[in-house]
């Protein structure tokens, strides 16, 4: 390769470190960061992304345009109270917390209205099936990460990292589950890495 071909390929790569968004042009997901998320971006989630970005294990970070979405998503639903599953440096949890009114909380029992679930693949759906029974009706569940790095359209013999192999076939079944699920209306969306809304309906 070039110089000028190096040069044309380190430009056209993510400025975020911990990149992770399924857009397919870097330059048009740097663009929405710059102008939606970026300047609404508190300053304490700023500074806890900017630690996090030098973290050998950043990629495992909730991307900032996923943390303004569900900043936006639990004020358009009032939750009160609120659960994650999960937690790295904490960017999503603070992005809830940032979120709740002054008479909500981040609860570890109870009526929930909220549950956000970044953790363990291998469990996703043994997260739901007891989570089911602890978020109320009309409540929404979040799955993270269920487009997987993209990896769940890959072909068997597609070329992939040993982690997201591994968890690909969870995600699949997790995926698949959900939709079969009657207790749930769902919604996917190419938020980050891919989330799945749930709302219990029964």
């Amino acid at each position: 390769m070039s110089s000028s071909e190096s040069e044309s390929s380190q430009q056209g790569r993510h400025q975020e470190v911990g990149h992770k968004s399924l857009l397919q042009s870097d330059a048009l997901y740097q663009y929405m960061l710059e102008t939606t998320v970026y300047p609404r971006e508190p300053e304490c989630m700023k500074e806890l992304r900017e630690i996090t970005a030098n973290h050998p294990w950043n990629i495992m970070t909730t991307s900032a345009d996923e943390g303004q979405f569900l900043n936006m998503l639990l004020k358009l639903i009032n939750a009160k109270n609120t659960m994650e599953i999960g937690v790295y440096t904490g960017y999503s949890l603070l992005a809830t917390a940032l979120a709740l009114p002054d008479d909500g909380k981040e609860k570890k029992q109870g009526s929930f209205d909220f549950v956000f679930v970044d953790a363990d693949k291998d469990n996703y759906l043994n997260y739901h099936k007891r989570l089911l029974e602890l978020v109320k009706v009309g409540g929404v569940i979040a799955y993270d990460n269920t487009l997987w790095n993209g990896s769940v359209v890959a072909p068997p013999d597609a070329p992939l990292r040993k982690y997201v192999r591994y968890y690909r076939d969870f995600v699949l079944h997790l995926n698949r589950a959900l939709a079969a699920d009657p207790r749930i209306e769902i919604c996917q969306l190419p938020v980050g890495d891919g989330v799945t809304l749930c709302r219990r309906i029964k």
